[in-house]
């Protein structure tokens, strides 16, 4: 399985990404620069943390109308799995890739540390790796990691099963502490917290690595290959 990590100016989190994917999990991964316009020949594109243009108007503003996210878009539509992470997730809302908006931390302080994760949905391609309703722990590091959505948006995440990630505690003031949603063809996922942060013990936790493993193994299945 071949992953693309898009790199836009500003992206802190790119080498951490490829770290997890290269050395962790053991498959191929490229930097894809902002400015490029291709994403044929990936498996997998990942979104990753930072502050993507300054963050200036808005988490994720500036960066939704970067070359790379025309395929993006394209890839997500076609079902190539999505994950954006962080910085990633802002960019995924405003591309409309995903429903809701991100706001300050209730609060207004930037938070950075570990957190307890509930998986409430463990049937999807990034988290089948999971039992549902286990506990995991992965860090965060975000001002703007405040999840809303409206009340339709809402019900619609619940009746759907979007909603894979919860805080097991109030984090940053989300609504009913939603960590993580994907889109209704299951196949996009945003979230605040780090999952490349945390693919080995050296880092504090390995609970993150799971995920990416779920990806592969959901990839390979789909694809015949028993590598």
């Amino acid at each position: 399985m071949k992953f693309a990590v898009i790199v836009f100016p500003g992206s802190n989190c790119d080498a951490d990404m490829y770290h997890a994917i290269r050395d962790q999990l053991g498959e191929e991964v490229d930097y894809v620069w902002h400015n490029d316009t291709s994403l044929e020949g990936y498996d997998g594109i990942l979104l990753p943390g930072g502050f993507s243009h300054g963050d200036y108007l808005r988490s994720g503003a500036i960066a939704r109308f970067a070359p790379i996210m025309n395929s993006v878009i394209e890839a997500a539509q076609a079902g190539v799995p999505v994950l954006g992470v962080c910085n990633g997730f802002q960019v995924l809302l405003e591309a409309g890739l995903l429903p809701g908006a991100m706001k300050r931390n209730e609060g207004l302080k930037f938070i950075c540390r570990p957190v307890q994760l509930t998986v409430t949905n463990a049937d999807t391609i990034f988290t089948s790796g999971y039992t549902e309703g286990s506990e995991i722990n992965v860090p965060v590091a975000h001002g703007e990691g405040n999840y809303e959505c409206d009340e339709e948006t809402y019900q619609k995440l619940e009746a759907n099963n979007q909603i894979v990630f919860r805080y097991s505690s109030n984090v940053n003031g989300s609504r009913n502490q939603i960590a993580g949603i994907v889109n209704e063809a299951g196949n996009v996922l945003g979230m605040m917290p780090h999952p490349e942060r945390a693919v080995e013990e050296l880092l504090g936790s390995a609970d993150g690595l799971l995920l990416f493993q779920s990806i592969l193994k959901n990839w390979r299945e789909s694809h015949v290959t028993t590598r």
